[in-house]
């Protein structure tokens, strides 16, 4: 099959429709997260820890020396962790967030292949499969009645 060919077939079925649309979503929720960390979160974590900025927050190797006659500057060699700080924050929420998310899709998907509630129509494919595995259950039901051993 044709490179082009797969593409097509790859774009008519949807899948990069879904995945774009995932990332796009995704790029906005990213963005969300990042202001809600650093103008939510990080401010009342500052002031908790005497107004700490965690973002400019690093350890020193070498202090920074200015130039001097005939000498170079040398620039300061830190280790920044402040930033890791931020973003470690950044990806818990994240990742609360899509467990809440996921967790909620799932309670509903469950309610919705529950052929038993009523409330929530059940998908033909499910329902289907529950009215051949009833039948089945039957039918064995009675072969073992007819055939004991």
């Amino acid at each position: 099959m044709g490179l082009v060919k797969e593409f097509k077939e790859f774009a008519v079925k949807g899948n990069m429709i879904d995945m774009a649309v995932g990332i796009i979503i995704g790029t906005a929720f990213n963005r969300v997260v990042d202001v809600l960390v650093k103008q939510v979160v990080m401010p009342p974590l500052s002031m908790l820890t005497g107004r700490i900025k965690y973002g400019d927050r690093k350890f020193v190797l070498q202090e920074a020396i200015p130039a001097t006659d005939g000498a170079e500057a040398v620039e300061e060699v830190a280790i920044g962790y402040g930033l890791l700080i931020e973003v470690f924050i950044d990806f818990v929420i994240i990742g609360f967030t899509v467990f809440l998310v996921i967790k909620l899709m799932n309670r509903f998907r469950k309610k919705a292949e529950d052929p038993k509630d009523k409330s929530v129509e059940t998908p033909k494919n499910i329902e289907l499969l529950t009215n051949l595995t009833e039948l089945m259950q039957e039918q064995n039901e009675i072969l073992k009645r007819n055939n004991p051993q």
